[in-house]
């Protein structure tokens, strides 16, 4: 089913890669009763403001066409001269002599240990200049390249499936292995594959059968195999091997990106990734006289929808799951070209929160339409089944832009060396939850129980098993005017167990604690300011704990990209004991504004009166944690 699209009542409760193609729609969106029930259909309003842009005529198929994919910038920093070197540079590892001089490669060698350097090194994409210069005529470029080329396939021969490196790159290996045969064609300016270069072909060959043998599933990586395969079976005009791939395509779309446009990767990043994937799929198959049909193009519709609502005030994708911070492609008609932009270009989307049924929530307090699209506030919220592929174990997590800048953060992505910091940053200990210390390796479903979505508020309820006899509920309710968050956290368990509210800062942020009820969060000299207060409710408050840059037990980090980590803040409300019950409220104002708070007892319930940048608010709070907005 498409996103759900949820509107207000008194009961009612959302890469940069060049192969992006443009497309636009809007499909059927929702509305989700307060009490959790099915949905009924509703109107999506945003038909009426972003038409369908006219159908391009059909390119007319071209048999047995492959197009050579680009090399994913590895090929950047590794120009033809490097090449005769026989040196190779991938991430911050410095330029590396792999060879001596000829093109004879020592596959083997990976002087930091890095799994990705040795993976993107086995998957030949660094000979791209060199390919690229080989097209056009250059013989000494076509003989360094074949050369390397030659030489891997004559070192590593079928199967090097006991080499990860060399099997995790096959498919990009493949794609580089048919760039090069395009190469030597054009560069020798004959239609026949010469002689002496029929060990390219064999290789090809074996690649397809390691392909068909070795298929990963439907996701990325699967994806890229199939399409792998493809292009060997376009080349090689053999429709046997294209026929496995179309049907491994055709049947990979609809999991790896659902109705509602969430794709199974649990990543961002890797959404972001698989949209542009999908449309090199279409593209590929169309050219190669095979029709993509209809469900690529409605599925990556709905993703675009799902990225544009994903997009942060500052252009950015929240870090979930393996991502790095990455900004949002404003891929022109679709609602993506305005959320890519900040707002400056395309059509404005209408749908201000969305929730998806594979575990994500989305959130703004508008798209730019009464103050600047930067200074709108915006959140994520995960939940849905547990963690696979690229997930972190990140559920109930939260991130939070307001102000113009970042509130609260994800630890982010430390790349594929399993080490303690890849542990820690894919553990529940690197995001905005209440973490139960004895559950560190627990994959837990969490269910959203409830939600209500008002003009100015916005409330959630999500819950969760992290172990046997560990129960684990979290309410959030998020207002507008003024922008804040306010959080419950409860824990129930049969035994004694440690309880921590998380709250990862920016990096920039210096943080004061006063007393046990309050934190400032502020860069010297910014104009904004975050304070949290871990407000008595129900049990009474610990001292407050923070961490930053610490290694031992390693907390209070920042991954912007794999290569780069930053020490940042992180605020700790404890609690110990069978049970736990934490209120927090995350309040980013100016940095002169004041903040304060005082509670009252209404009946049973408990009443918050917030006082922000002189703006009074009340929130009402229920015995069973429901949470409500009521001035």
């Amino acid at each position: 089913m498409p996103a759900r699209h949820l509107r207000t009542t008194t009961t009612t409760l959302r890469l940069t890669i060049a192969l992006l193609v443009s497309i636009a729609g809007l499909a059927v969106a929702l509305v989700v009763p307060w009490g959790g029930s099915e949905p009924e259909a509703a109107p999506d309003p945003t038909l009426s403001h972003t038409p369908e842009p006219p159908t391009a005529p059909p390119t007319p198929p071209r048999k047995n066409s492959y197009t050579c994919p680009a090399y994913s910038g590895i090929d950047r920093a590794n120009p033809v001269a490097n090449l005769y070197r026989d040196t190779y540079t991938w991430g911050t590892t410095p330029p590396t002599k792999i060879g001596d001089g000829t093109g004879n490669i020592n596959w083997r060698v990976n002087p930091d240990k890095n799994p990705s350097w040795y993976m993107w090194l086995h998957s030949l994409r660094w000979l791209g200049q060199g390919i690229n210069a080989a097209a056009k005529g250059d013989k000494r470029a076509l003989q360094r390249v074949s050369a390397i080329a030659h030489d891997w396939v004559n070192d590593n021969p079928y199967s090097w499936k006991s080499d990860v490196g060399a099997y995790e790159s096959t498919m990009h290996r493949t794609n580089v292995l048919i760039c090069l045969r395009q190469a030597v064609l054009s560069g020798l300016h004959t239609g026949q594959l010469p002689l002496t270069y029929a060990w390219l072909d064999k290789a090809l060959l074996d690649h397809a059968w390691f392909l068909q043998k070795n298929w990963s599933g439907d996701w990325n990586h699967g994806t890229d195999e199939s399409l792998a395969l493809f292009g060997i079976g376009c080349t090689l005009m053999r429709n046997d091997l294209k026929k496995v791939a179309v049907d491994r395509l055709t049947g990979a779309i609809k999991t790896s990106i659902d109705t509602q446009g969430s794709t199974n990767e649990q990543s961002t990043a890797y959404a972001q990734f698989n949209y542009a994937l999908w449309g090199r799929a279409a593209d590929v198959l169309q050219k190669c006289g095979v029709d993509p049909g209809t469900t690529i193009l409605a599925r990556r519709r709905e993703l675009a929808k799902w990225l544009a609502l994903a997009t942060n005030s500052l252009g950015n994708l929240p870090q979930i799951g393996d991502s790095e911070v990455v900004r949002t492609v404003p891929v022109q008609g679709t609602v993506l070209e305005y959320a890519g932009t900040l707002g400056k270009q395309g059509i404005r989307p209408t749908q201000r929160v969305g929730i998806f049924d594979a575990g994500y929530i989305f959130g703004r307090t508008g798209w730019g339409e009464t103050r600047a699209f930067t200074q709108e506030s915006t959140y994520s919220i995960r939940f849905g089944p547990s963690r696979k592929l690229h997930g972190h174990e990140d559920h109930t997590s939260i991130t939070y832009t307001s102000h113009g800048r970042d509130i609260l953060i994800d630890g982010g992505h430390s790349g594929y060396k399993w080490d303690d910091w890849r542990s820690w940053a894919k553990s529940q200990f690197s995001h905005n939850v209440m973490t139960v210390e004895s559950t560190a390796a627990e994959h837990p479903d969490t269910k959203l129980v409830r939600s209500a979505i008002r003009d100015t508020s916005e409330y959630y309820e999500l819950k969760d098993k992290l172990g046997a006899g560990i129960d684990r509920t979290r309410d959030v309710l998020v207002l507008k005017d003024p922008d804040l968050m306010v959080v419950l956290d409860r824990g129930e368990s049969t035994t004694e167990q440690n309880y921590s509210t998380l709250w990862h800062l920016p990096n920039d942020q210096q943080v004061v604690v006063t007393g046990n009820d309050r934190v400032v969060a502020r860069k010297p000299g910014d104009r904004v300011k975050t304070t949290l207060l871990q407000i008595p409710f129900g049990q009474d408050t610990t001292p407050i704990e923070t961490a930053t840059g610490q290694e031992d037990p390693i907390q209070g980090w920042h991954y912007l990209t794999i290569d780069k980590k930053v020490p940042s803040p992180v605020v700790q409300f404890n609690r110990s004991g069978k049970s736990a019950t934490i209120l927090s409220v995350i309040a980013p104002t100016r940095s002169n504004a004041a903040v304060s708070y005082t509670t009252s007892q209404q009946g049973s319930r408990t009443l918050l009166n917030l006082k922000v940048d002189g703006v009074t608010t009340v929130v009402a709070i229920s015995q069973d944690g429901t949470m409500q907005r009521i001035k």
